[in-house]
């Protein structure tokens, strides 16, 4: 009998002592509970985390933003194309890999356009670990943007809430979320360490006003957010400063006044529609190696702003000497040395609008008024 009872209570001790350890682990690890939106539609699952002891509001706050923003952030992988010489079957090769976000409710995914430069496909793998085919909207090589879409479920969208970047200050909390080497959903910390820098796309445009941060940017990181201490978007990774390829301390982001103005368009357009005035200029190495005051115009194109405006283009006279056209000094009264510089004083315009040019001809200054025309 005191065997028996013995038992019994060793059993029960097991059992009651498994049931407390399931509660502890379940407190642990959180509720999962199914949040909906105004029109009812169910959004990711989130987790209800239990306030760790000892935890700083510090931690609760980058716990809290993390966990708010993650499902905004994606994973995105590029593949192309490739026919076997030998055999001639096409094969699809796994070129690289980026992140990006969810921009709104229909599917639109922004990007870098370094991502998903030269790939044949596309695929979108969202926070819930659900992977879709993206198909490529639009592109701006010269701002490293690209917009991508997917066939996703308007309950699997979560649009990442878009802030400022015309009042940040250095010094203040960022953090960035992506997918460094591979690594999904990975959370970095750091500050605005400095403002107005000027970097070098890919393709060779410049992007003005720059965010250079301290939060570690990898490889993998880029296209994903840069994000404020109330967790809006203020920027999108973009580059690393390093000699090695890993982060050393000194990334850099678009800005998130670029995001806003260029997203829409790239939607609707496929492309940035900046106003023209209907030239074609000197690349900018050539600029400085003939140690030019500004964009020499080779050619005008025939019935554009510029051809109705005089400006000449550079020619061959009778004897097959070169003639130069005009050199573009400033764009109402703002100096342009490059033909980058010109393109992105463009931006600041739109069709319609006319500018004062200050043109260099034959040795002596000239202003023209040119009245800006949509780009096509």
């Amino acid at each position: 009998m005191r065997i028996t009872l013995a038992l019994l209570l060793l059993v029960g001790a097991f059992f009651a002592g498994a049931a407390w350890r399931n509660k502890d682990n379940s407190e642990e690890s959180g509720t999962e509970v199914v949040a909906r939106d105004k029109n009812g539609h169910s959004s990711l699952p989130t987790r209800v985390a239990r306030v760790r002891e000892g935890m700083t509001p510090e931690e609760s706050h980058t716990i809290d933003l993390f966990e708010k923003a993650a499902p905004s952030v994606c994973y995105i992988t590029t593949s192309v194309v490739r026919r076997d010489f030998w055999s001639r079957n096409v094969m699809e090769i796994p070129q690289g890999s980026g992140s990006g976000f969810v921009w709104d409710r229909s599917g639109h995914i922004i990007t870098n356009y370094h991502v998903i430069q030269g790939a044949s496909k596309a695929q979108v793998t969202l926070a819930d670990r659900s992977t879709w085919d993206a198909e490529l909207v639009g592109s701006a090589p010269e701002k490293d943007l690209a917009v991508l879409k997917i066939k996703a479920p308007n309950s699997k969208m979560v649009p990442i809430p878009v802030g400022t970047s015309e009042d940040l200050r250095v010094g203040q909390s960022v953090y960035a979320i992506g997918n460094p080497f591979g690594l999904d959903q990975t959370l970095t910390t750091g500050i605005v360490s400095a403002l107005g820098r000027e970097i070098q796309t890919e393709s060779g445009f410049p992007v003005r006003d720059a965010i250079q941060t301290d939060a570690a940017i990898n490889p993998g990181n880029s296209g994903g957010p840069l994000l404020d201490s109330s967790g809006r978007l203020i920027g999108v990774n973009t580059a690393i400063y390093s000699p090695s390829g890993a982060s050393a301390g000194i990334g850099f982001s678009i800005p998130v006044a670029v995001v806003r103005w260029a997203v829409p368009e790239l939607i609707k357009y496929g492309k940035i529609m900046r106003p023209t005035i209907g030239v074609e200029l000197l690349e900018t190495s050539d600029i400085k190696r003939n140690q030019l005051e500004g964009p020499l115009v080779m050619e005008v194109t025939k019935g554009g702003p510029a051809a109705n405006a005089g400006l000449r283009a550079t020619r061959r006279d009778e004897y097959g000497r070169i003639v130069l056209g005009d050199i573009i000094m400033a764009m109402n009264n703002k100096r342009i040395a490059t033909k980058e510089e010109l393109i992105l004083e463009l931006e600041n315009y739109q069709a319609g609008d006319e500018v004062t040019l200050t043109l260099l001809r034959d040795q002596r200054e000239v202003k023209v008024k040119v009245r800006l025309a949509a780009s096509k």
